[in-house]
């Protein structure tokens, strides 16, 4: 067997191509994989050789860690002698596994992305990790039905990737030139810039990370660690310090770590973003440390949503993502275009990206009273539970600490905010072409979404909106989340909005 050759045959169907796939010989990955196989290996096990080297010291016997590591690097050769695969002009195909062998094949007219990432080690031996899509939702969740190639040489990447997405986003390709450049007739439409960093810690990755590593210590033994007698003396002299005071100071603590994590994973997974279309595919490219390179093909894009979270949205940032086709909203990076950036450069690029800068700008129907009281009934059902709990205890002679009270009150008062705020995030507007909605406070998002990628329509009430007369109405599509929605509208205007999207969509409706 040999390794890849830096060429691909063109897309074919026929049942000649299909026979002169079935004599092409497997391919084993670059040689250079020798190297980085073993060292990924290791650190899957990595858990398990720092529980095997604890054990070691205690016992003064290190064949244990001896033992996973050799046992890491066998498996780590193995892989590269047990992975063969092969690109024919009808399928890819790959073939691998130790015990048990397993054939994953995509026909080629079925490919949908390419996505390209160089981790450390890989960037140094000038290899690259090619990922393979179909665009299905069920597609890539697991390591079992991902169609990945770890890896090739960097160098022969963007000729595969040009020549597999040919049918995607060349239905009428021309002949390829030696010289070709896939990315030469480009224009970048987004570029990383240095100052967003400033947005990081507005998310909740640094937080994130700290407990995940708390975790990790804790679940390898740390808690035996911990004398609680010190602990308990602790606690004591803290009472003349004040409790409150150092419960402060650790909040002030532990939030600048965890911006400073945040800062630091921003800059390492974002860092020289660059966002480019050359009207066929957009490509976008980041990483400092490792890099990741994700084609989407323009015909498969029904829309943007720009995400607006809590503290992001107070900060004037927002992130921005596209809504592909076949493409689940849940992969998060997959369909990123901008990551944290202010928002007024994510709606710059939003209005580029689907060719209608008007949307930014449009003003967002309101939904009315109706929807309004049903915010504010919500959030305010909490609170005012409590308060009737308090003053039930209060006139049964039970004493209710001020602190209660206290508590109550700022419920109430961040129950009324938060009301109030999801009922001004919520609106929708019909453009032509287009459906915009948005809602949501603490994680608020706006959605454009193009009338064509809409397959299907719902209008539901709940016993609670049929009482107060509004209802949902879904927008149901093959892309991103797979459902859209323009929540607690009046009842009387959702088929309207239906027949304004999709003409003729509510005529089945208007007498009944």
């Amino acid at each position: 067997m040999t390794e890849f050759p830096g060429t691909a045959p063109i897309e074919d169907d026929t049942d000649e191509a299909l026979a002169r796939e079935e004599d092409q010989s497997w391919l084993r990955l670059d040689r250079r994989m020798l190297l980085v196989h073993p060292v990924d290996e290791t650190i899957k096990f990595l858990p398990v050789l720092l529980v095997s080297f604890l054990v070691g010291s205690r016992s003064g016997n290190h064949v244990w860690g001896l033992a996973v590591v050799a046992l890491s690097v066998v498996l780590g050769l193995v892989r590269w002698f047990t992975t063969t695969y092969r690109i024919g002009p009808v399928h890819v195909q790959l073939r691998r596994g130790i015990f048990q062998k397993r054939v994953l094949s995509i026909p080629r007219s079925r490919i949908r992305s390419v996505d390209v990432e160089a981790r450390p080690l890989h960037r140094m031996l000038g290899l690259s990790v090619v990922r393979i899509g179909t665009g299905q939702r069920a597609a890539g969740k697991t390591d079992s039905n991902r169609f990945e190639l770890n890896a090739l040489s960097a160098e022969l990447v963007p000729d595969l990737r040009e020549t597999l997405l040919t049918h995607a986003v060349h239905p009428d390709p021309e002949p390829a030139t030696e010289t070709s450049d896939p990315l030469s007739s480009a224009t970048e439409i987004g570029h990383w810039r240095p100052s967003w960093v400033r947005y990081a810690p507005f998310s909740i990755t640094g937080i994130a990370t700290i407990a995940a590593l708390v975790g990790i210590v804790f679940q390898y033994g740390a808690a035996s660690t911990i004398d609680t007698n010190r602990i308990s003396d602790g606690v004591e002299s803290l009472e003349h310090v004040g409790i409150a005071l150092v419960i402060l100071g650790g909040l002030v603590v532990l939030l600048a770590a965890a911006s400073a994590l945040a800062c630091v994973r921003y800059l390492i997974t974002f860092g020289a973003m660059t966002l480019t279309d050359d009207g066929r595919i957009l490509h976008v490219s980041h990483g400092l440390i490792s890099t990741r390179q994700t084609t989407l093909d323009r015909a498969r894009l029904r829309g943007t949503t720009v995400k607006e979270p809590l503290l992001l949205r107070a900060a004037g940032g927002a992130t921005l993502e596209a809504i592909m086709t076949g493409v689940s909203a849940d992969k998060g990076e997959s369909s990123l275009l901008l990551p944290q950036a202010p928002r007024g450069e994510c709606e710059r690029v939003m209005g580029t990206v689907i060719g209608d800068e008007r949307q930014a700008a449009v003003p967002l129907d309101t939904h009315g009273p109706t929807a309004l009281r049903r915010r504010f009934n919500r959030a305010l059902a909490l609170p005012i539970l409590l308060a009737v709990v308090l003053l039930v205890l209060s006139s049964l002679g039970r004493t209710v600490d001020w602190t209660a009270w206290a508590a109550t009150a700022l419920l109430l008062v961040g129950a009324v905010a938060l009301a109030w705020d999801r009922y001004r995030g919520l609106g929708h507007a019909v453009i032509p072409g287009w459906l915009v909605t948005r809602s949501g406070s603490l994680d608020r998002a706006r959605h454009s979404l193009e009338a064509d990628g809409i397959i299907g329509w719902t209008v539901h009430q709940t016993f609670f909106q049929r009482r107060s007369g509004v209802a949902t109405v879904v927008a149901a599509t093959p892309a991103g989340t797979g459902r859209y929605l323009v929540t607690d509208i009046p009842v009387e205007d959702a088929w309207a909005l239906v027949e304004a999207v999709t003409p003729g969509g509510g005529d089945v409706w208007a007498h009944r």
